[in-house]
């Protein structure tokens, strides 16, 4: 709603009364389950050098050569598998939260979502924000665990954004979140509120990250030792042993282990044939998860001699998990609201 002032001239624009910004991003999703549109998704993704560290001359050849005409098929059929009327899980999600935040927050503060790869786009978003009169913007990237792969490209795409605009918002970017305790405590009573649901006692909780090259830890990122540390005071908090694991790895490079694959085999092995598995790195269920984690790894563990396997699903648009990002979001805005 724009304000009017005997200070202005007449002839004086409509101002807008000044409002505050709240941007969730996520990862990103393609428009649709086939493979043109996961092909069009997935150029954009690994094109991103935070995604992928090689010098583009070697990289965009053995893209563009190899894996835009073969992995684009093999995704759409993971993806078809999880999709809904709504379109994609993780978008469905992400606007989900987005929707119930903005109704808990004041009229002054207006909050939406964007995916950094795909639709809506940050740049659109971020002009829908500034025409509805947001002069200050919280970027949120949905990433517990801090990752140059994941939150920093989320801030590179927002700062290159910035750099064609001649008025700017004043900006503020949350924190990674993985081991603040209200997270830990909502990560205890979602997981806890699924296995009591269970007909049966787990020999076995597994807690499953994205994983990613062992060469970033290498280089500095903090990643793997956030995912442990997540893992640690969940573990403490819940009076139960996890067991740590890492999925989705792409190409030939040696990448953080133990493999989620690798040990939901080894767990059927030493006869743990019941277990429940969980995936904290993610704000809100996906591909990765629904299709990579509760279709494909429950295969995986059955047919290595499991017998009980369940999915406990991410926080998404739980009371737990809302109470959590509302009560975190509010937190850092203090000074703005």
């Amino acid at each position: 709603m724009s304000q009017t002032s005997s200070h202005f001239p007449t002839d004086h624009p409509p101002v807008q009364t000044p409002k505050v910004g709240v941007l969730l991003i996520n990862l990103g999703t393609p428009d649709a389950p086939t493979p043109k549109a996961v092909k069009r998704y997935l150029k954009e993704f690994l094109s991103d050098q935070r995604v992928v560290e090689l010098p583009k001359i070697l990289w965009q050849p053995i893209l563009r050569g190899i894996i835009l005409n073969t992995r684009p098929k093999k995704s759409a059929k993971a993806y078809s598998k999880v999709w809904t009327k709504d379109g994609s899980p993780l978008a469905f999600h992400t606007k989900a939260q987005a929707e119930i935040l903005n109704s808990r927050f004041g009229d002054n503060v207006m909050v939406d979502y964007a995916m950094r790869y795909g639709n809506p786009s940050i740049e659109k978003q971020i002009t829908k924000l500034k025409e509805a009169g947001c002069v200050r913007i919280f970027f949120a990237p949905m990433y517990p665990q801090y990752s140059g792969a994941t939150t920093a490209t989320v801030h590179d795409k927002a700062y290159e954004i910035f750099s064609n605009m001649r008025w700017q918002p004043a900006v503020r970017t949350l924190p990674p979140y993985y081991d603040d305790p209200l997270h830990i405590e909502a990560l205890k009573q979602s997981v806890e509120a699924g296995l009591a649901k269970l007909n049966f006692d787990p020999d076995a909780i597994m807690i499953s990250f994205h994983g990613m090259p062992e060469s970033t830890l290498h280089k500095g990122d903090p990643y793997h030792c956030h995912c442990q540390k997540t893992a640690r005071l969940l573990s403490e908090a819940m009076g139960r042993e996890l067991t740590i694991s890492f999925q989705s790895r792409f190409g030939k490079a040696k990448w953080l282990e133990p493999a989620t694959d690798t040990m939901l085999k080894r767990l059927a092995y030493e006869g743990k044939s019941k277990i429940a598995i969980f995936a904290p790195g993610f704000a809100v269920d996906c591909v990765e998860t629904l299709e990579e984690l509760c279709i494909e790894g429950k295969e995986i563990f059955m047919e290595a001699g499991g017998e009980k396997f369940t999915y406990i699903p991410c926080l998404n648009t739980s009371d737990i998990g809302m109470n959590m990002l509302e009560t975190i979001i509010h937190r850092e805005l203090a000074g703005w609201i």
